[in-house]
């Protein structure tokens, strides 16, 4: 093991835990191999994650949030006030993340598929963020005279997040490579719109 000459964080065990996760697959991967990739003793790596499990969750947790971040610059509307084109936007880019990572890196994402299914409350966390923004998004266009006025923009945005499951689920990832998916992905976003207008 090379003594390492940077200062070891979070951050740069996370970059190797998910380095390691793409090399060996979750059942294989072992904090000694994230230790070993670093250059440093496992030991310093429990410095920062007390368990394995600790680990795996924090490297969850960021491949989560990597989506809600990439998503939360179109709730404000700085880029179209418009809140239709808004939620049409948000939507877009929703597909687009997680499509990339399925067809980008299948094998990280086969990975995450494993980690997301121990760690429930990471992917609670992440549904409840991204629902939060599409409430944000609902509200807006309800207070603008775009959108009818819901009973509750909350139960409104958890319906169009369950509506659009197709397109952002990863169980569905195979589907996103067909030929239609775009425009069934148009067709359900323009049927949604027309149900939400005011």
């Amino acid at each position: 093991m090379a003594p390492t000459t940077e200062t070891l964080t979070a951050e740069r065990i996370l970059e190797a835990t998910e380095e390691v996760l793409r090399r060996h697959g979750p059942a294989k991967a072992t904090v000694v191999d994230v230790a070993r990739a670093l250059g440093v003793s496992h030991g310093s790596v429990y410095r920062h994650f007390r368990t394995k499990a600790a680990l795996r969750e924090a490297v969850t947790k960021r491949w989560l949030d990597r989506t809600s971040e990439e998503l939360a610059g179109l709730v404000a509307g700085d880029r179209d006030p418009d809140p239709e084109a808004r939620l049409r936007d948000w939507l877009a880019a929703l597909f687009a993340a997680k499509r990339r990572k399925a067809c980008e890196d299948p094998e990280l994402l086969a990975t995450y598929m494993v980690l997301v299914g121990e760690n429930g409350e990471a992917v609670g966390a992440h549904i409840a963020d991204l629902t939060g923004q599409l409430t944000r998004i609902v509200a807006a266009g309800v207070a603008a005279g775009a959108f009818a006025p819901a009973a509750d923009a909350e139960t409104t945005a958890r319906a169009l997040f369950h509506a659009t499951g197709r397109f952002h689920d990863p169980s569905y990832a195979r589907e996103w490579t067909e030929p239609d998916i775009e425009t069934d992905f148009t067709a359900v976003v323009d049927l949604l719109m027309r149900g939400l207008r005011a």
